[in-house]
């Protein structure tokens, strides 16, 4: 490698900072973070899901889902049910209020989506590919050595 521009790992961070900071800047308007849009967005998905599910989904610990599930909450976007079938698992349930601002974040991020988009002009369906595989890369893969 002759420079830091040229490592995979200092461009992707670079990216990922870059549309996080975006992100962070579009949907404080709004009065949540990028994290908590995205459970907001799993659970729009599917709504009475447990924190453990959101975590898989998301690739977060339990600490992580548990602080976010508590802001939301004190927010009045969501709130924790005990499962019938297991009192010991809460399943999350979107508010009222949770519900009624799906569209409007989701237009944010459209909004953010689209801007990267007309940034790439033809080749954004081959980044959002790239993108997906790359999510999905597991070091080793290739030789067989996962």
């Amino acid at each position: 490698m002759e420079n830091i521009d040229t490592c995979v790992s200092f461009l992707s961070a670079k990216a990922a900072q870059a549309v996080a900071r975006a992100s962070r800047a579009r949907l404080a308007t709004h009065g949540v973070t990028p994290f908590q849009y995205a459970v907001l967005q799993v659970l729009w998905e599917e709504d009475g899901q447990s924190g453990a599910q959101l975590g898989n989904r998301l690739f977060a610990d339990s600490a992580t889902i548990t602080g976010v599930l508590d802001r939301l909450e004190k927010l009045g976007l969501v709130v924790r049910r005990a499962d019938a079938a297991d009192r010991r698992v809460n399943l999350i349930f979107l508010t009222a209020d949770g519900r009624r601002r799906q569209a409007e974040l989701q237009a944010v991020m459209d909004g953010l989506n689209d801007e990267v988009a007309q940034h790439f002009g033809e080749q954004a369906p081959l980044l959002w590919a790239l993108l997906e595989k790359l999510a999905t890369f597991s070091p080793g893969e290739r030789n067989g050595n996962v």
